[in-house]
């Protein structure tokens, strides 16, 4: 593909060259607080394993939060930066090995997020018809590895739906789900999934939690989208709202959960409509199966009610609720990198201030930063100050003498290179950027989003070829 531009760094010095495991918020955050400090010369290299960038910004967030996806405008100045490159399409510890990448740099920031859904670990769960919020946030987004055969095939049967979970990413699910066809015109849906979508046979969507709403864990923001919805009407139960036990009572005294259930209350005396799709928050059960002898046909409930230390305990107490598709929104896992291992109970990489540890000590260039360093927790601006902390400990361990730039360092490129690869560049990237909005015209929307690799790397291959005829 295309050639890799020179870095520029100031002074002249030989630059600490830093790579960056993963093009989300948390690298591109930490990029942009390497390449802006003049303490330390700096020539950052981030390397994610997908041929774009941006991680949950164009992967994770819901496609009808068109201002939220525009955070990627902001990434971008960073990439642009002339201290810091990208090579897209490069997996580290498969097409890279770790030992490969950290003898050819100074320090590495692992950021590559937390991947894997976490597990209800009930009988049923592996019923065609149980998807997880990942499966299904990914095929909507347009993520590469999205099995869109197995989510286009459990839509298709989706008359009423259950989403487990009460955090913001289960509401993204359920409004996504519950959203008349045109609501969605706008957004960089590829087309395949606006069509998918307007053909499921959604009728009722039904979110359920374990706890009471005020030990809910979605914003308000995200919750009163849910009453603006032009063809969905929003359907609560009074009797789950009222507090039960002490943490219940204390959390429902703070403002944010106050606006919560101040939001709920304005939907207890709605009525389901006529053609509307019916949206129910259901609080205090717990899933205990999924039944069906073929596919999912229905989830087993079972009533909780509120233990002194507010967690969830169980009543005894049994429902049946029918459901054709049941979405599994519980949270994230953090996976190890080969060569880099994982605490098992925390699935996160052991650190102390973004510095790795090894054995219990440091490990001298290593870092690590976003999730798979705190956990899937915070907003997305919670991965910048979670970011400079990070480089913060890397600068002071320049200024200890602890971490020094390579006399001669081999550039990164080279190295790839030889081992075979074809990493997608920034312009190359620039070209899929081009190719995304140049479809979305087609379409009378701003961008539609290239799903398959093939089709990026394609376009990725047109900057190359249109460099080298020029």
């Amino acid at each position: 593909m295309a050639v890799a531009r020179d870095l520029v760094v100031s002074p002249a010095d030989s630059p600490l060259r830093v790579a960056i495991v993963g093009a989300g918020p948390a690298g591109v955050y930490a990029a942009e607080a390497l390449a802006e400090q003049d303490a330390v010369p700096v020539a950052v290299d981030i390397i994610d394993r997908l041929p774009t960038p941006f991680g949950l910004v164009r992967y994770g967030i819901a496609p009808d939060h068109l201002k939220m996806r525009g955070l990627r405008a902001t990434l971008q100045r960073t990439l642009d930066h002339p201290r810091v490159r990208f090579f897209g399409n490069v997996e580290v510890g498969v097409d890279l090995p770790l030992a490969l990448l950290r003898a050819h740099v100074d320090a590495v920031i692992y950021t590559y997020g937390a991947a894997d859904a976490g597990r209800l670990g009930i009988d049923g769960e592996e019923l065609p018809g149980s998807l997880t919020a990942l499966d299904l946030v990914s095929w909507y987004c347009g993520h590469p590895d999205a099995d869109r055969a197995t989510v286009e095939e459990a839509l298709s049967h989706a008359r009423s739906v259950v989403v487990i979970g009460v955090g913001n990413v289960a509401l993204d699910v359920a409004r996504v789900l519950a959203r008349a066809p045109e609501e969605l015109q706008l957004t960089e849906m590829p087309q395949h999934v606006l069509d998918a979508l307007a053909d499921a046979p959604v009728e009722q969507v039904t979110v359920i939690g374990r706890r009471g709403p005020a030990l809910a864990s979605f914003t308000t923001q995200e919750l009163r989208e849910l009453g603006r919805l032009q063809s969905a009407v929003v359907l609560v139960d009074p009797h789950d709202l009222e507090p039960l036990g002490a943490a219940e009572e204390q959390a429902a005294a703070e403002s944010a959960v106050a606006r919560n259930l101040a939001a709920l209350r304005g939907w207890v005396e709605h009525e389901p409509s006529p053609g509307a799709v019916r949206l129910s928050l259901r609080f205090r059960w717990r899933p205990v199966r999924l039944l069906g002898p073929d596919r999912v046909r229905a989830l087993e409930l079972e009533r909780t009610a509120a233990g002194a230390d507010g967690r969830a305990v169980d009543t005894g107490e049994l429902e049946v609720l029918p459901a054709d598709l049941v979405v599994r929104s519980v949270g994230y896992r953090g996976t190890s990198l080969p060569g880099l291992p994982v605490d098992e109970r925390t699935q996160t990489v052991t650190h102390t201030a973004g510095r790795v540890l090894r054995d219990g000590r440091p490990s001298t260039g290593e870092y690590v930063a976003g999730w798979i360093k705190r956990g899937p927790s915070g907003v997305v601006g919670t991965n910048k100050h979670d970011a400079k902390e990070t480089v913060a400990s890397l600068l002071e361990d320049v200024a200890a003498g602890a971490l020094a730039p390579c006399r001669q360092p081999e550039d990164l490129l080279t190295v790839l290179t030889r081992q075979g690869l074809h990493p997608v560049l920034l312009e190359n990237w620039g070209a899929i950027d081009a190719a995304e909005e140049a479809l979305g015209a087609t379409h009378g929307r701003d961008r539609t989003t290239l799903h398959d690799r093939n089709t990026l790397l394609a376009a990725a291959r047109l900057a190359a070829a249109n460099r080298e005829d020029g």
